[in-house]
């Protein structure tokens, strides 16, 4: 017979079915049930198989967006008057986060950025300026953290201004080529309380593809993985 159309063949198959009891019952059951116990088969081995884990972006997709660096105590910072430089002077910040200035006395400078000083500054100082306009700059700042992996010295990397992820590997003593995973650096953050987990792909920035830094907080700790290798 010619069942060029599947319909007629599925019609004949029933009406085979129907009317042929033994060849329904010794051919076509077992054949229904290999197919049934091929389905489930097949969803078993889709419930048991491992999930694949997200793929991994370049740093501008997995890198927070950078905040403000935020003054510190300890910090050590200048105010530029332009229009009045007998009042521009270098300041550290003290303990209780503040800073004493001339004609005005004390300002909160802790954990505020130098566009909101700036901005302090010149409400204090309104009376006093011509020329409304002011600037603060970090001179120093007390600051820390720790890299580790395949670097050159791990350890506890200390120094006078916020450092960026690369330059806070840098000052490590660099990466060792042979066994540096760049493309997966990651950054551990303790805030408030909270481990935060970041990663950073150093491989972009070093060819230029991503000139955005990441720039780190005091105590974040660098992690430098070694790549997989076959033995």
């Amino acid at each position: 017979m010619n069942f060029r159309n599947p319909l007629h063949f599925y019609k004949y198959m029933n009406n085979l079915l129907d009317f042929t009891p033994l060849i329904r019952w010794q051919f076509f059951l077992p054949v229904r049930w290999l197919g049934l116990l091929g389905c489930v088969g097949a969803m078993v081995l889709a419930g048991c198989a491992t999930p694949q884990p997200p793929m991994v972006g370049d740093q501008s997709q997995l890198a927070p967006a950078q905040e403000p660096l935020r003054l510190r105590e300890g910090d050590v910072i200048k105010v530029d008057f332009p229009g009045a430089a007998n009042l521009t002077s270098a300041y550290k910040i003290q303990r209780d986060g503040k800073i004493k200035m001339p004609q005005v006395g004390e300002l909160v400078a802790a954990g505020k950025t130098t566009p909101e000083l700036e901005k302090d500054i010149l409400e204090a100082y309104k009376d006093k300026l011509l020329t409304k306009q002011v600037l603060v700059t970090i001179e120093a700042s007390a600051f820390s953290v720790f890299v580790t992996g395949a670097v050159v010295h791990p350890g506890e990397v200390a120094s006078d201004r916020p450092l960026s992820c690369l330059e806070a590997v840098m000052k490590a003593g660099g990466f060792d080529v042979s066994r540096a995973d760049l493309k997966h650096v990651s950054v551990t953050r303790s805030n408030n309380g909270k481990m935060e987990h970041y990663e950073v792909n150093l491989k972009r920035v070093l060819q230029g593809l991503d000139s955005t830094p990441f720039y780190l907080k005091p105590s974040d700790i660098v992690y430098l993985p070694e790549k997989f290798t076959w033995y």
